[in-house]
């Protein structure tokens, strides 16, 4: 998400940067720049206008002329007026109620909603500790409900069953009832996409508010649709009293004009993104860290959360001490590090949110797929455990089956080997008192040391 938006102003307000003074006139020209990126990026006019305003208006203040480095202080200025635009800080989920604590999800038919309510249902019960209930009231589209049991089962949620042949109504105020009386912390409803033009449509989902009054209803929309998300979040508003927006399919959009767009245009905040169909793809919208992404800087605090979460203990335990005693870093080892990379988000996951990575040349940055590290993982998997734990004895016949068993090629096998001697020498050196030196070396290149 943002890749063009974040390529396009990083170039920009990287030529300010270098400049030892700022006047009327390359303010002026670099606001013209960051006018033309918000638009290609398919933020609303409206939002485009008001933003390079109240930039302008600070950037030809005492705050950026007097500033020893103008440069980086107008840099400073749009981070600060993205994080603004997007709502300052995390929106979180309201669920400070008498239990249980109804969450009604609506939006556009294929928007994600039913993806999303398993996504949330996972994200309650892990990372908040609630007893979840899930419910569909979505009697029209085809084996919804069905898909709703099967995503219920993979998160460990609870799933209340209906028919297609009842009132949705009814299956909300049924499962309320059931959620009462078995002591669940949060319901969450599920609907049937709707358009904001259908009055049938728009009228049950108002009846279905005030059957079950909700804490938090939350509209689920396409960040791919662009500056129509924001619209049509507006429209949806005018008929419901939404308190927040799901973003959905953030992988897929290289843009990000709808999540720059929601807030000032409906006046609700984004309160999560989702990024794909794994029921795990779901994060909390924290605007100054998307910020910092779509200005290049990186996103560290997310990145380290998520390795806290994701991250097995006990196996980097059991390596940190396999290496202490002097032993070798062997393939299994190997898949282990594989594994836990694609845990969380894989490559292109991990370099997003890192800085500076922006300024990869872009033959550089396309060669970063996780594709190579399914394919890596194959070939070990192809392996012997012999083979996997003394490397040393893959020699020609038994490269050739390990090619062939994996569907790769020598080649690809010959080049694993090479990157495994690479890992297992800076193993060694880590093991030795490497990794201090190397993050001495790295300090004053993240976020808390930025130069602003």
């Amino acid at each position: 998400m943002f890749e063009n938006l974040t390529d396009r102003l990083s170039r920009t307000l990287r030529n300010l940067r270098g400049q030892g003074r700022l006047t009327e006139q390359n303010i002026k020209d670099t606001l013209r720049e960051v006018r033309m990126a918000l638009l290609e990026a398919d933020v609303a006019l409206p939002v485009v206008k008001s933003f390079i305003e109240r930039v302008r208006e600070r950037a030809i203040g005492k705050e950026v002329l007097e500033s020893l480095t103008p440069g980086q202080a107008l840099v400073k200025i749009v981070n600060e007026e993205l994080v603004a635009l997007m709502g300052e800080v995390n929106d979180d989920l309201n669920l400070d109620t008498q239990p249980p604590a109804v969450v009604l999800m609506a939006g556009l038919q294929g928007s994600g909603k039913t993806t999303s309510t398993a996504k949330l249902a996972k994200f309650l019960i892990e990372r908040r500790g609630k007893k979840v209930l899930v419910v569909s009231t979505d009697v029209y589209r085809p084996a919804a409900i069905e898909q709703l049991e099967t995503l219920a089962g993979q998160v460990g949620c609870e799933f209340f069953p209906s028919q297609p042949d009842q009132d949705p109504v009814e299956i909300a105020r049924a499962a309320l009832d059931h959620a009462r009386r078995h002591f669940f912390d949060v319901l969450i409803v599920d609907t049937a996409g709707r358009l904001h033009v259908d009055a049938g449509m728009m009228d049950e989902i108002r009846r279905l508010h005030e059957a079950v009054h909700p804490v938090e209803t939350l509209f689920v929309v396409d960040s791919m649709t662009g500056q129509d998300a924001a619209n049509t979040a507006r429209a949806f508003h005018e008929a419901l009293p939404l308190t927040g927006v799901i973003l959905t399919k953030t992988d897929g959009d290289a843009r990000g004009g709808a999540a720059l767009s929601i807030r000032q245009i409906t006046g609700k905040p984004i309160k999560f993104l989702g990024a794909g169909e794994k029921v795990d793809a779901l994060e909390p919208f924290h605007p100054d860290r998307v910020a910092s992404r779509i200005l290049g800087m990186g996103d560290v605090l997310s990145l380290v959360e998520e390795a806290e979460r994701k991250v097995d203990r006990k196996k980097v335990e059991k390596l940190a001490t396999k290496l202490k005693k002097g032993k070798r870093f062997d393939l299994e080892d190997f898949r282990d590090q594989l594994e836990q990379m694609m845990g969380m988000g894989g490559l292109t996951g991990l370099l997003d949110k890192l800085p500076g990575m922006n300024e990869l040349p872009p033959e550089a940055r396309k060669q970063v797929n996780d594709r190579e590290l399914v394919k890596m993982k194959a070939i070990i998997d192809s392996m012997t455990p012999m083979e996997r734990r003394h490397p040393d004895i893959i020699k020609g016949s038994r490269r050739r089956r390990i090619a062939a068993g994996s569907g790769t090629t020598v080649q690809d096998v010959n080049r694993l080997l090479k990157q495994h001697q690479q890992m297992q020498k800076m193993m060694k050196k880590m093991s030795k008192g490497g990794m201090a030196k190397m993050l001495r070396g790295m300090q004053g290149r993240f976020p808390g040391n930025l130069p602003f």
